[in-house]
């Protein structure tokens, strides 16, 4: 019977929970206080609309980030860490020191770096 290495290793429980382009920078933002969608899309400036609600739903789905709603109208909403997004956050922190350290490297090697945007 074949092992599904990724799962087996932990990977790939893992990388589905931080899947997605802006996850990383939304635990990081929500770390240190609550914030609000307007506030999240003002501090991530390339994120879209849809792109931002779809990570945020999915972060509170996989225990991530908790959402209060305030029960005002207009609707008032605030994102803030678990537990649980606070160890992955932890973890984190190491793999973004690294890509600090050789960002440019790894942006002048990959492949993608070629294509003209």
């Amino acid at each position: 019977m074949a092992t599904n290495l990724p799962e087996a290793c932990g990977l790939g429980p893992a990388f589905r929970v931080i899947n997605g382009k802006w996850k990383g920078t939304i635990l990081w933002l929500c770390r240190k206080q609550p914030r609000r969608p307007g506030e999240l899309r003002r501090l991530i400036p390339d994120v879209s609309e849809k792109m931002l609600i779809q990570h945020l739903r999915e972060m509170v789905a996989d225990g991530l980030l908790d959402r209060h709603d305030f029960g005002e109208i207009p609707p008032r909403v605030a994102y803030s860490v678990t537990d649980l997004g606070r160890e992955l956050d932890d973890v984190l922190t190491p793999l973004a020191h690294w890509g600090l350290k050789h960002a440019a490297r790894l942006t002048r090697d990959h492949p993608m770096s070629l294509v003209k945007a």
